[in-house]
């Protein structure tokens, strides 16, 4: 009678046993469908005669199953911003300062890790032609300042400039900011169509590499060292959708970036030639050997507070956002870096 006991105890296991494993099994059938249902080819802007990181990744194969879909050029941040807002492309990146802006009127975007900045060796700059007038804050009153495009990067630093040198708001309003492409900022100053230009990365050292020109102030300066200046950002709705294309690529990335810093300079400025190259269009590569760091601050592309926290301040103070607005926390997640600590 015993042994009959026990054998139906073994029954109702086993039976028990099979219906969990089955369970688990269809469970991992439902992640893998779940996860092969995400987004896999991302579409995207592309810099001409550069590279970005997202595209090292993918050379580098570190964006696993990933695919990278070309749609335009970059042309600056706030076009970016709108483009990924839109769905026209996957994901974006712009300068933190745009990208508070854009978030305070509704769109929402967020941060996922670093995709420029600035240190000694990869910065921004203001230049005018040797021999100008203009060497300090107050010369700029009256004058053109050429930039890539209103609202991003130069603006924010020309404008933080002006006011930590004590010109008031009168005096910056009398500071003409003229859009040239980035490719055609250097000839614009060389051409006296205007008197000064900010200008960073490659272009920036092809323009000194040709001389006849004097650095006014960096970014660097103005921010009082190194900095993670923008990022590479997926709407709040894509991020929710596709969660492990997301990681993927943070994890892709991030290790792009870290490559990038502690690989021999040749090394790297030959694979992004080899990147460039295999472009359609003919780019250009010859500002490729002007590569000297990442620029980005932090370790693997992390994002901080501090990093956002200084233009939320600044757009405070010109009054085109309200105190507490906006928080540096809600704009970004470090949740699928894995360098994060």
């Amino acid at each position: 009678m015993m042994k009959k006991v026990r054998f139906a105890h073994f029954l109702i296991v086993t039976a028990l046993a099979g219906s969990i494993l089955a369970g688990c099994a269809n469970d991992k059938a439902s992640n893998a469908i779940e996860k092969s249902a995400e987004d896999k080819v991302l579409q995207y802007q592309s810099t001409v005669g550069s590279v970005i990181y997202p595209e090292l990744a993918a050379d580098l194969g570190y964006l696993e199953d990933l695919k990278l879909e070309k749609v335009s050029n970059m042309a600056g941040g706030p076009e970016s911003i709108q483009l990924t807002a839109t769905g026209e492309t996957d994901f974006g990146s712009a300068f933190n300062g745009a990208i508070i802006k854009s978030y305070a009127k509704n769109i929402k975007i967020k941060s996922v890790v670093g995709s420029y900045g600035s240190d000694k060796n990869t910065y921004h700059g203001a230049f005018v032609l040797e021999g100008s007038p203009i060497k300090s804050a107050k010369d700029f009153i009256g004058k053109k300042v050429g930039v890539n495009i209103l609202g991003a990067h130069a603006e924010f630093v020309l404008k933080d400039y002006l006011r930590q040198n004590g010109l008031t708001e009168k005096e910056i309003e009398q500071v003409t900011l003229v859009t040239l492409p980035l490719s055609n900022l250097e000839q614009g100053l060389r051409m006296k169509q205007v008197d000064v230009v900010i200008v960073g990365g490659l272009s920036k050292e092809l323009a000194i590499e040709r001389g006849g020109i004097t650095e006014i102030f960096t970014d660097i300066d103005i921010f009082g060292g190194e900095f993670t200046a923008g990022e590479f950002f997926f709407t709040e709705k894509y991020i929710k959708e596709n969660p492990n294309t997301v990681k993927t690529f943070v994890e892709g990335t991030a290790k792009a970036i870290e490559w990038a810093r502690t690989t021999p300079r040749e090394e790297v400025i030959a694979r992004y030639e080899k990147i460039v190259s295999a472009r359609q269009g003919n780019e250009p590569t010859a500002n490729l050997k002007f590569f000297k760091s990442p620029g980005i601050a932090e370790e693997g592309g992390q994002i901080k507070d501090k990093e956002f926290q200084i233009w939320i301040d600044w757009l405070v103070k010109s009054g085109e956002l309200k105190e507490g607005q906006i928080e540096a926390e809600d704009l970004y997640t470090n949740e699928f870096n894995p360098f994060s600590k």
